[in-house]
């Protein structure tokens, strides 16, 4: 039988080990870009929904201003028909 070289075996062991660890690193990177893919879906959901939000409340403080604003009209335009009546 033909043994091989003590140098030789150590010089393969340590490139499988590097084979090994290079295959484990890529399967974690793969699963830290999967992680990193939902986390940034997740964000532009809840940025989305705020932006909605605030377009929302920003409409309800329109229309508040909008509606005391028609209440001073009408009842301007009360006190000029009274007015008018009356004389």
């Amino acid at each position: 039988m033909n043994r091989r070289d003590p140098t030789e075996q150590r010089w393969r062991a340590t490139l499988v080990g590097g084979a090994v660890v290079l295959g484990a690193v890529l399967c974690l990177l793969e699963a830290l870009r999967r992680a990193v893919v939902d986390v940034e879906a997740a964000v532009d959901r809840v940025w989305t929904t705020g932006k909605r939000l605030a377009q929302n409340t920003q409409a309800t403080h329109l229309l508040n201003a909008t509606r005391a604003r028609t209440a001073a009209v009408c009842d301007e335009l009360r006190a000029t028909s009274d007015l008018e009546e009356g004389t």
